[in-house]
């Protein structure tokens, strides 16, 4: 019956086997093989290579209007700066303006600003002249002046240097409640001893600008004249 099996098998396909039970699977053709491993060896260097493409890439920079700019300084008022340029000449600055003393008046802060300050690590600007100017009734007055001495409309500020003072070093501060606070450091020629600077502020109780003593609590009055140089406190 084997050999009739055969025969026919034989007659209807040229080449027929049958599997037998202990037989190996075939493999697959080596040349087969090798395609596909190529194939996907290509699909995985070509990932690494995206992968390190998007990693190395520099970053954009940020648009120019999208930097933070530094605040611009607030325009200073025509009628400001021309009653500024009419006390201290066209090279003034003005440093401050509003309501600096808080007494509900307009005033402005201006000086004569020295181009070439001195390199060093002591803060503030060095200035010739100083004023405060405040705005009575539509018309700019000076309530306080620091040339060659501190001064007011009462006479020379307690603490000014009896000799001619040609330039100073001026520091400010706006403080919320006491208003504009002024130091005034006298600069010698030549350096010389350390001096301590004089600080001067709006006081309410006499309304105008005075200078404070050593421990800035307490304002001194006036001299009418620098021939007595006293200090008399309020």
């Amino acid at each position: 019956m084997e050999d009739s099996r055969q025969s026919e098998c034989s007659r209807a396909n040229e080449h027929c086997t049958f599997p037998s039970f202990g037989e190996k699977p075939r493999r697959a053709p080596k040349p087969l093989l090798r395609e596909n491993t190529l194939i996907l060896l290509s699909c995985v260097f070509g990932g690494v290579l995206l992968v390190a493409g998007c990693g190395a890439e520099t970053p954009a920079q940020k648009p120019a209007a999208e930097t933070q700019a530094k605040p611009a300084e607030p325009a200073i008022p025509e009628d400001v700066q021309s009653a500024a340029d009419a006390l201290l000449g066209k090279e003034t600055k003005v440093l401050l303006f509003g309501d600096l003393a808080k007494n509900g008046k307009q005033e402005f802060l201006a000086a004569n600003i020295v181009a070439k300050t001195p390199t060093n690590d002591v803060p503030g600007t060095i200035v010739t002249r100083a004023v405060v100017v405040e705005n009575s009734d539509g018309k700019w007055a000076e309530v306080f002046s620091c040339d060659e001495h501190l001064k007011n409309a009462k006479g020379y500020l307690g603490l000014t240097p009896l000799d001619p003072v040609t330039g100073w070093r001026l520091q400010y501060e706006q403080d919320p409640e006491k208003g504009l606070v002024l130091y005034l450091t006298p600069l010698k020629a030549g350096g010389g001893p350390h001096v301590l600077p004089i600080s001067v502020r709006w006081n309410p109780a006499t309304k105008r600008y005075q200078s404070l003593d050593r421990t800035y609590d307490h304002f001194l009055l006036e001299a009418p004249a620098l021939e007595t140089p006293r200090s008399v406190l309020r």
